[in-house]
Formats: C-alpha cells, sequence, structure tokens
C-alpha cells in the first residue's frame, strides 16, 4: 500500500505524462498546475469526489486535468496502489468538460482524447452551452468572469443537471479578504495574458454572499480554505444536493 505522498507523486507524474503529446507548453503547465493548485490533491484527501461520483462535468475545463487525474486514480485502485486513508474514486468516469478557449481544448483532447470511455470535451460558452446529467460538477477560478446574473444562470443549470445526492465543487476567491482577492485577480490576469487569452472584467463575490446563493439554489454548502502556499483567497464551496428519499 503507498503511502500518501508516495501515491500523489505517482498521480502526478501519469496524469500529466500524457500531455507531452499536447506540445511543450501543454505539458509544462500541466505538471505546473497539478503540482502546485491544492484543489486537485485536495479533492482525494478531502473525501470531496466518492465513487458513486461517475458522471463528471467540469466546467471551464482547461486542458481537462481533473479528467486524468480521476482515469490515472482509478487505474491506481484496480491494481491495489491506493494509500489506506484516501476512499475510492469512481471506477470509470464519464467525463463532459466545457472551455470556452479553442487552444486549451486542443491541448486536452490531444492529451487525454484515448481515455476510455472517450471524453467530451467542448470548447462552448458556460453560460449557454447544454449541461448533461451528472454526479459531481467542478468549477475551478471561472464563474468570475461572467457578471452576477450569469454566475447565478451558470448555478441554475448546473442544479437542474445535478442528480439527486450530486455535488457540487465551486472555488471562488472571496472579495471580503481584500489584499488576497487582489493579489489572486492580479495572478489570473497575467496567466491568463501568458496562455494567450483576452483578459476579461471579472466579477467578485463574498464568501457570505455565494454561500447564500449556494443555499438559495437548494444546495447545503460548507466552505474549505483552498490556499494552501499561496497568497491568494481562494475557498472550495462544497455544495451537495440531498438524495433521493425512497
Amino acid at each position: 500500500m503507498l503511502s500518501t505522498d508516495a501515491a500523489w507523486r505517482r498521480l502526478h507524474e501519469e496524469a500529466t505524462a500524457p500531455y507531452r503529446q499536447s506540445g511543450r507548453f501543454g505539458w509544462h503547465f500541466a505538471r505546473g498546475k497539478l503540482g502546485r493548485d491544492p484543489a486537485f490533491r485536495g479533492m482525494l484527501e478531502r473525501r470531496l469526489v466518492a465513487a458513486h461520483h461517475a458522471r463528471v462535468l467540469d466546467i471551464g475545463s482547461g486542458q481537462s486535468l481533473t479528467a486524468s487525474l480521476l482515469s490515472v486514480a482509478a487505474s491506481m485502485q484496480a491494481q491495489g496502489h491506493w494509500p489506506a486513508g484516501w476512499p475510492a474514486t469512481p471506477a470509470r468516469i464519464d467525463y463532459t468538460g466545457i472551455e470556452l478557449m479553442p487552444k486549451d481544448v486542443a491541448r486536452a483532447q490531444a492529451a487525454i482524447g484515448h481515455l476510455e470511455p472517450a471524453p467530451r470535451i467542448l470548447c462552448a460558452d458556460m453560460c449557454s452551452a447544454p449541461l448533461p446529467a451528472c454526479d459531481l460538477v467542478v468549477i475551478l477560478d471561472v464563474l468570475h468572469y461572467v457578471d452576477l446574473d450569469a454566475q447565478e444562470g451558470v448555478l441554475r443549470r448546473v442544479r437542474e443537471a445535478l442528480a439527486p445526492g450530486g455535488r457540487l465543487l465551486l472555488r471562488v476567491g472571496d472579495a471580503a479578504s481584500t489584499r488576497g482577492f487582489v493579489i489572486s485577480q492580479w495572478v489570473d490576469r497575467t496567466v491568463t495574458r501568458i496562455r494567450g487569452h483576452r483578459v476579461s472584467p471579472t466579477w467578485g463575490r463574498t464568501l457570505a454572499e455565494w454561500t447564500a446563493l449556494l443555499q438559495r439554489l437548494g444546495f447545503a454548502v460548507h466552505s474549505i480554505p483552498m490556499s494552501q502556499g499561496t497568497p491568494f483567497a481562494n475557498v472550495l464551496l462544497v455544495a451537495d444536493l440531498e438524495p433521493a428519499h425512497p
């Protein structure tokens, strides 16, 4: 049985290796993102992805690292190489990624298009793209790119797409933490330029406002600080729907 650190090193290596097929930039970005962003390891260590979360919708999916990570996790579990302290993740995932940037979609398709079942990676606007029925929705650091009404519209449609007992993992910046929020916005704009994308205006909310919105839509919500090792004000909101009653 692997230790958690050894398991994470293997996950990092195997989940990023396919991105060599997407080009030098895609591979280095994947390695840096998976290695430094605490959300990905946090999903596993904090029991946020369960075995029944088989239908995964990734909004603002970028290079679809979530799909690669969960695919490698399933393979490691099948081989018996999984830390005792980590819960089982889905044995197979039905993955849909929605990403606005064509270059990121192309990199994702080049890297993980071979997975089975074949991932669906759509170049589309999250505000209008059809959302498939799902058990888990992942939205990391993208809702601030649309205005407040559009944010609520996306979340209402997510609520409709999620099955009873489904879960939304939503990472946002807490606008109440002024310094961290400003730093995170500056870094976000800088990375956007480096990736060759146009920098758009952003719209923030406080943690209390995000929580109230999700509760109004019918979610039970708890928050997890998600800025470890960074100067940011990021928070992961874990929003659950009640399971169906017999």
